[in-house]
């Protein structure tokens, strides 16, 4: 893997479940909506001074959001970061670097 270069799609395990429901409520906080359903569905990631987690997330009906997140080192002890999203996206729409 390429430092600051982003992986290939991978499909959501628990662990992108996980992340995501983590920063769910700063997601709600800043788009000022209650998502249902919140499901990751794919991912890719991106090491910089942590990872950055690039999630796609099922959010009802075939609407998806794209989520950002930064996980800083270990020794940083840092919480996860909801750094930015993408709203009103399709099932279709590729995950990118943003």
């Amino acid at each position: 893997m390429i430092s600051g270069g982003l992986t290939d799609d991978k499909p959501a395990t628990p662990e992108i479940q996980e992340i995501a429901n983590t920063v769910k409520p700063q997601l709600e906080e800043k788009t000022n909506k209650t998502y249902e359903e919140f499901e990751a569905v794919e991912y890719k990631t991106q090491v910089v001074a942590g990872t950055n987690y690039y999630i796609k997330i099922r959010v009802g009906d075939d609407r998806y959001i794209h989520i950002k997140v930064f996980k800083s080192l270990p020794q940083q002890n840092q919480s996860l970061a909801l750094t930015g999203y993408q709203a009103d996206k399709s099932k279709d729409d590729e995950l990118t670097g943003f």
